[in-house]
């Protein structure tokens, strides 16, 4: 992807007290009060909430970058992503009509919200273990709401654990524990058997959070070695390099659930263009996406997802948020 023309050197290298006052002279914005979204993005609900169909992921802010074997790329990342910067991204992923932050980074959203006049929300996630008491869960699932949160939803790794080690009555219990805080509650997973197990058990569920991308990228693990779970076993030769082993699969069980859908890993962690993933997850059924972007991938995206929810107005798998 091209880089946004007003990123400039300056603000690319620029980690510091004096780069960050040079940025807000060249661009107010980020020195002032938030304004209102430039562009907006189509809007669905979850709860009471209204919510961009694009989240901004949480990788930015948690500090978590996929990087296959590049191993050097982490130490980039961490050096790239200063507080500064968290926070002209939020403001720029609101400019642009991205209303929610999604997975971790409930202090960086306040401390913007109350600092820069933003109105960003975010969605936090619950960790759950197999060998967690009620008592930590509930606790754990209080401090998420404590972060202001508009929904919630179980942590994918979490999810996928507890349903593999056959305890999805576990996380069914954790979807009700949460659900007493009066928001809407999702499940997220990379496993489809996880939202298979959850609709088995009648889980009360109000949306699922489940990846989709296609396989088509040179990295991907090939299909005869692909096992369920891989991603926590290693089996098939996993190393960081696919999260959706079964798209149509995916795509044919979600379109038998009559609940919201936020599809994650869309762009298969970078190795998927943003105009290709997009058209896939909107296309397929997904109601809302969360990607994780820096800033200078914020604008070109949100025109892509403006454009591709244009054309999938109509589409096999009815809206469901």
């Amino acid at each position: 992807m091209r880089n946004d023309p007003s990123i400039t050197r300056r603000q690319l290298i620029a980690g510091s007290v004096a780069g960050a006052a040079a940025m807000a002279a060249a661009d107010p914005a980020l020195a002032t009060p938030q304004a209102p979204a430039q562009h907006a993005l189509p809007l669905g609900t979850l709860g009471k909430a209204s919510i961009s169909r694009v989240l901004l992921g949480g990788n930015l802010i948690s500090g978590f970058v996929h990087s296959r074997d590049l191993r050097y790329v982490g130490q980039l990342f961490h050096a790239y992503a200063t507080t500064e910067k968290i926070l002209e991204t939020l403001a720029l992923a609101e400019r642009n009509g991205i209303n929610t932050v999604f997975e971790t980074g409930g202090e960086f959203v306040q401390r913007y919200n109350k600092e820069r006049g933003g109105h960003m929300q975010f969605i936090p996630h619950i960790e759950i273990s197999p060998d967690q008491s009620d008592s930590a869960l509930r606790d754990h699932i209080k401090r998420q709401v404590d972060t202001g949160g508009v929904a919630l939803y179980t942590w994918g790794v979490a999810s996928d654990v507890l349903v593999r080690a056959g305890q999805g009555a576990k996380l069914a219990k954790a979807v009700e524990m949460a659900k007493a805080y009066g928001l809407p509650v999702g499940v997220g997973s990379h496993s489809l058997s996880v939202p298979k197990e959850c609709e088995r058990l009648k889980a009360p569920v109000d949306f699922y959070v489940k990846t989709l991308h296609r396989d088509n990228y040179p990295s991907a693990t090939p299909k005869e070695r692909r096992k369920d779970y891989m991603w926590l076993t290693g089996e098939g030769g996993f190393y960081d390099n696919i999260w959706c082993i079964d798209a149509d699969e995916t795509v044919a069980f979600m379109k038998s659930v009559a609940k919201p859908w936020i599809a994650f890993k869309i762009l298969a962690a970078g190795a998927i263009p943003p105009a290709d993933g997009f058209s896939y997850a909107f296309s397929s059924g997904a109601d809302f996406v969360a990607v994780g972007m820096f800033d200078f991938q914020i604008k070109e995206n949100c025109e892509i997802a403006r454009r591709v929810l244009e054309e999938n107005r109509q589409r096999p798998r009815p809206w469901r948020a």
